[in-house]
C-alpha cells in the first residue's frame, strides 16, 4: 500500500471512525477493521495533521541531496525507496524552513516551520529524563509530569479570509486555542487539565488560566490524534478555545526562547515583533505529538513543531508596490542559519510564473521543486541557507521579488479559490433571542463530500436545540449524525457535533435559535457594552483533490480544517454607571447635610464692639495729633 493511499484511506477512517458511534454495530466492526489494518501500516502518525505541507516535504525530500539531512520520520515520508533506505537519524536534530507566497490580494504570505525531533520517550517504566540538548526543558517537563500525549496550543491575531487569501498551511482561529490529549494512565483528567493551563499560562505570558470548566469540551469526533498511539477514548481529550485572548510581544518572546538558536540565528531572526505585529494576519502556534522513529516504528520520538504564519498588506510592506523583499517585510536579512539546524531553507512559490515572464527573483534560486499542496500542483523556488554559496560574499542573503509588468491580481483569484470555506454571524433583533447561523460552502463543480462541524456555545446563550435546522439549495440536508451535550449554567457549554453531506457547488444554512440569559451582575466584564465573544465552528473534511496526489490513485483528497469567524453577542446589560450615580448623590447629601450641622455644633460665638463711625475716628486721630484723650 503506498503513502499517498494509505493516508488518504487512514483520513477516511479516521474521520469516519468518530462520527458513526450512534451507527449500527456492523458499520462500527467494519470501520474499525479498516483503521486497524491501516494502523499496522504505520501510516497513520501523519494523519490529519500536515495538511498539505507534508506533501512539499515529501517530494522536496525525494529531490534534495543534501547528506546532513536526517531521513523523514513517516510522517513526511514518500513512497520511494531512497527515503527509507537512509541511515537512522541522530538522537535529536532541528529543521526550519520558510514558505513565502504572494497572494490574489497582492499581500503576502509568510509561514516559518522550526521542527525539533527527539529520540526518546518520556513514559518509559523506569525511565526518567534528566539531559535536554534541543528540545526545550521546559516542555520537557511538561510533558512528563501532566502525562500528556499530545499538546497544540496557537495564538492568533486577526482573521484568516478564505476568499480572499485561499487556505492557509496550518488554520488557527481568532484568539487562543488549546486541544490536548493525556495518556491513558492519567486518573483526574480535569485535574491534570487544570493545572496544565496555568503552567502554560506562565510559560507563553498569556491568559490560559482563564480556561475552566466553562469553555471546556470533549469532542467525540473532532481533534483526533495526530501522533502514533492508541489513546483515542473521548475523555482523555481536552479542546478550549479564548476568543477574546490579545496576542502581543509578551507571547512571542517565551516563544522565541524555545528555539535551539533563540531568534539570534537562522531564519528566527527575521522575527521582528515590530514587524510581525504590524501586519493584517499573525498566528504563533505550538505542536508536539509522539511520532516513529524509523519506517518500522519500532521506537517513539518526539516531534516538537513551532510555526508562525503571517500575512503582511501590500501597501505597508512595499510602499504601494508589489514588489517585495526579505528587507521590507522584516526590517532584515539572513545573514547564517542556525548552526544547530541539520536543515534550513526557504521557498518561494513561483507557481504562477513558471518561465518567468511575469517577475523575477534575485538572487536567481539555485533549484525549482514541485509539490502538490492543498489538492493544487505548486512550483516553489528552493534557497538552501546550508549551502556555501547562498549568502554570497557580502554574507548577507535579501530575496527580492521584481514585476515586469504592471497590472493586479485579480486574474489569479479563480486559480486559488477554497473549494471548502464556512462564515457565521448572529440574526435577530432585541436582546431576549436570537438565531445563529452558519454557511458552509461546497465550491467543488461535481463532488459531494462529507464535513464535520464543531460548535462551541457558552451557557449564557441558552439554545432551542428542537429550532436546529439544516438546508442545502433550499430542501431539508438531515445530518448522518449528531452528538449534542446541553449546557449548564455557570458549569460547561453547549457541544453540538454533527457530519453534513454537502452537495456540490452548493451552499448549507445551518441554522439554531438560542435565548439570552441574565447574568449575575459580577460576571460580566470589565466593558459589558463591547459584548461577549463566541468561538468559531470548527469545519473538518476531506476534500477530493483537483490534482491527482498519487498517478496511481487518482482519486485522492486532503483535510482541511476550516475556522469561522468568532462571534460577537450583546447581552442584557444593566446600568453600571447607577452605583456611581448614587454614590455622588449620597455623598453630595450627606457632605452638605452633616457639614451644616457639625458648624452649628462646633462653632464658638463672640461679642464683638461695632466699629465707631468714619466722623469719630476722624476726630480721634485729631485729638492724638493735639495730645487730647481720645473720645
Amino acid at each position: 500500500m503506498t503513502a499517498g493511499r494509505c493516508t488518504a484511506a487512514l483520513l477516511a477512517a479516521v474521520l469516519v471512525c468518530g462520527l458513526t458511534c450512534a451507527s449500527t454495530a456492523a458499520a462500527e466492526e467494519a470501520i474499525t477493521e479498516e483503521y486497524e489494518s491501516i494502523s499496522n501500516a504505520n501510516e497513520h502518525v501523519q494523519a490529519q495533521d500536515d495538511y498539505a505541507r507534508s506533501q512539499k516535504r515529501r517530494e522536496i525530500t525525494e529531490h534534495d541531496d543534501d547528506q546532513n539531512e536526517p531521513p523523514p520520520s513517516s510522517s513526511s515520508s514518500s513512497s520511494s525507496s531512497s527515503s527509507s533506505s537512509s541511515s537512522p537519524p541522530s538522537k535529536d536534530y532541528f529543521k526550519e524552513e520558510l514558505v513565502i507566497r504572494p497572494l490574489s490580494s497582492g499581500d503576502i504570505y509568510a509561514s516559518f516551520q522550526f521542527q525539533t525531533r527527539w529520540d526518546t520517550d518520556f513514559f518509559a517504566p523506569g525511565k526518567k529524563v534528566s539531559h535536554y540538548r534541543l528540545f526545550p526543558k521546559s516542555l520537557g517537563q511538561l510533558m512528563s509530569k501532566f502525562s500528556v500525549r499530545e499538546m497544540h496550543v496557537s495564538f492568533t491575531q486577526g482573521y484568516w479570509r478564505t476568499m480572499q487569501w485561499g487556505q492557509p498551511f496550518l488554520p488557527a482561529p481568532p484568539g487562543a486555542e488549546l486541544w490536548v490529549w493525556f495518556q491513558d494512565s492519567v486518573a483526574d483528567v480535569d485535574g491534570a487539565w487544570k493545572e496544565l493551563t496555568n503552567v502554560l499560562s506562565g510559560i507563553f505570558c498569556a491568559s490560559l488560566n482563564f480556561i475552566d470548566s466553562t469553555n471546556t469540551v470533549e469532542p467525540t469526533a473532532s481533534f483526533k490524534p495526530l501522533g502514533v498511539g492508541n489513546v483515542t477514548h473521548q475523555r482523555f481529550l481536552r479542546y478550549a478555545v479564548l476568543p477574546r485572548e490579545i496576542v502581543c510581544t509578551e507571547n512571542l518572546t517565551p516563544w522565541k526562547k524555545l528555539l535551539p538558536c533563540g531568534s539570534k540565528a537562522g531564519l528566527a531572526v527575521l522575527m521582528k515583533s515590530e514587524k510581525l505585529f504590524h501586519s493584517s494576519f499573525l498566528s504563533l502556534a505550538v505542536h508536539i505529538r509522539p511520532v516513529c522513529q524509523d519506517w518500522g516504528c519500532k521506537g517513539t520520538a518526539w516531534e516538537l513543531r513551532q510555526t508562525v504564519n503571517v500575512v503582511f498588506d501590500l501597501h505597508t510592506t512595499g510602499q504601494g508596490k508589489r514588489e517585495w523583499s526579505f528587507f521590507k517585510m522584516f526590517s532584515r536579512t539572513l545573514t547564517e542559519a542556525c548552526p544547530l539546524a541539520t536543515s534550513s531553507k526557504v521557498y518561494i512559490d513561483v507557481t504562477d510564473n513558471p518561465q518567468g515572464e511575469l517577475f523575477e527573483l534575485n538572487p536567481a534560486a539555485p533549484s525549482l521543486t514541485q509539490a502538490v499542496v492543498l489538492g493544487d500542483r505548486r512550483t516553489y523556488a528552493v534557497y538552501d541557507l546550508m549551502a556555501s554559496g547562498t549568502f554570497g560574499l557580502l554574507r548577507s542573503l535579501n530575496v527580492l521579488l521584481r514585476w515586469k509588468t504592471p497590472g493586479n491580481f485579480s486574474t489569479q483569484v479563480d486559480m486559488l479559490r477554497p473549494l471548502l470555506h464556512g462564515e457565521r454571524y448572529v440574526a435577530g433583533y432585541g436582546l431576549q433571542t436570537g438565531e445563529i447561523h452558519t454557511l458552509i460552502y461546497n465550491n467543488h463543480p461535481y463532488r459531494a463530500f462529507p464535513v464535520l462541524l464543531l460548535d462551541i456555545v457558552p451557557w449564557y446563550l441558552r439554545l432551542y436545540i428542537h429550532t436546529l435546522t439544516v438546508t442545502s439549495k433550499s430542501r431539508e440536508n438531515k445530518p448522518s449524525y449528531i452528538h449534542y451535550q446541553p449546557s449548564k449554567d455557570r458549569l460547561r457549554p453547549h457541544l453540538l457535533e454533527m457530519l453534513i453531506q454537502l452537495p456540490p457547488n452548493s451552499v448549507t444554512e445551518v441554522t439554531v435559535q438560542f435565548e439570552r440569559a441574565l447574568l449575575k451582575w459580577t460576571e460580566y466584564t470589565p466593558d459589558p457594552n463591547h459584548g461577549f465573544y463566541v468561538g468559531s465552528s470548527v469545519i473538518s473534511a476531506l476534500v477530493p483533490s483537483v490534482v491527482a496526489m498519487d498517478t496511481i490513485f487518482p482519486e485522492s483528497s486532503y483535510f482541511v480544517r476550516v475556522y469561522t469567524e468568532p462571534l460577537l453577542v450583546n447581552l442584557p446589560t444593566p446600568d453600571f454607571s447607577m452605583p456611581y450615580n448614587v454614590i455622588c448623590l449620597t455623598c453630595t447629601v450627606v457632605a452638605v447635610g452633616y457639614g451644616s450641622l457639625y458648624n452649628l455644633l462646633t462653632r464658638t460665638f463672640q461679642v464683638e464692639e461695632p466699629s465707631p463711625g468714619v466722623v469719630k475716628r476722624l476726630a480721634n486721630m485729631i485729638r492724638y495729633l493735639r495730645g487730647v484723650p481720645l473720645l
